[in-house]
């Protein structure tokens, strides 16, 4: 029996490598197509297409919203620049200073480095394949979380839909059973009527045959039946096949639906009725259920 996969899931990952923590979130409900909504900080949005193209791999359809978090722990990143340039100018004013007002030349390295800019800190860019080495497997894990989770609820919708589609064939069973005593009751009940307008005089048997005939040209549904019979079948091989089905699904759905439309609009009889109405209930709750699957 093949995966079958929701389109409801969760992925956390999270994992600090170097000194830089990264988190990835991935949460998905059902969506027509595969619609990827990414969250992320600046330094790892040169990556986006590359994150695109991972999920790919791992997910078909869905609506995907992704968090991704970044934060550098690392001192080694910071370094610290000396501004020779600034501290040139610093000193040849200082020297005017000194020659303009007759100061004593008391200038030491420390008071000139501590005058703005002559030191900065700065952070190094750190190398792009090393970043995206680290946070491919972060990402790719979260995915993997994700993907085990849909996995996970798309079986239990399986076992619920595989259990929908023997009630529902219950339902046609009684159907098909209860036909030949729909028409047996009209019959009965037609002879009865003709034989009380006569006054016990002889009965046409041809005439009872003929309106019988056309009553059940009314309201046979061997057809609707056989077909609705067959959709069932075609439904639980995609299920038990896995995949991406889903869209596959709805339309067997659709056709199941106008199959037991038309079964109830022929029902002459109360408990055909009930059933018939049984059969589009069960056919709406398996739509609602084939709308999550991927």
């Amino acid at each position: 029996m093949g995966i079958l996969r929701s389109m409801t899931g969760f992925g956390r990952s999270e994992a600090e490598p170097n000194g830089r923590r990264y988190t990835v979130e991935i949460k998905s409900v059902n969506h027509r197509f595969l619609d990827i909504n990414i969250k992320m900080p600046k330094v790892l949005s040169k990556f986006e297409s590359s994150i695109r193209t991972i999920m790919k791999e791992y997910l078909e359809r869905g609506k995907v919203d992704v968090y991704i978090s970044f934060f550098n722990t690392s001192s080694e990143t910071a370094c610290v620049r000396y501004n020779k340039g600034i501290a040139s100018e610093y000193l040849k004013y200082l020297n005017e200073m000194k020659e303009d007002f007759g100061l004593d030349y008391d200038i030491r390295v420390s008071t000139l480095s501590r005058f703005p800019d002559v030191f900065t800190t700065e952070e190094e860019e750190p190398d792009e394949d090393q970043i995206w080495g680290e946070f491919e497997p972060v990402m790719r894990k979260a995915l993997e979380e994700i993907r085990q989770t849909r996995e996970r609820e798309g079986e239990d919708l399986r076992r619920d839909l595989l259990g929908k589609l023997d009630e529902l064939k219950e339902e046609v069973g009684f159907i098909e059973k209860r036909s030949p005593e729909i028409m047996e009751n009209y019959r009965n009940r037609l002879t009865e009527r003709v034989r009380e307008m006569l006054n016990d005089a002889a009965i046409d048997e041809s005439r009872i045959v003929t309106e019988v005939t056309i009553f059940s040209d009314k309201v046979c549904v061997d057809e609707e039946l056989t077909r609705l019979k067959s959709h069932i079948d075609s439904m639980r091989k995609e299920l038990e096949k896995g995949g991406a089905v889903g869209r596959k699904l709805d339309f067997i759905a659709q056709e199941m639906n106008r199959e037991a439309n038309t079964t109830l609009s022929k029902a002459n009889d109360i408990l055909t009725s009930d059933s018939a109405i049984e059969i589009k209930t069960g056919i709406e709750k398996i739509r609602e259920q084939i709308q999550n699957i991927e």
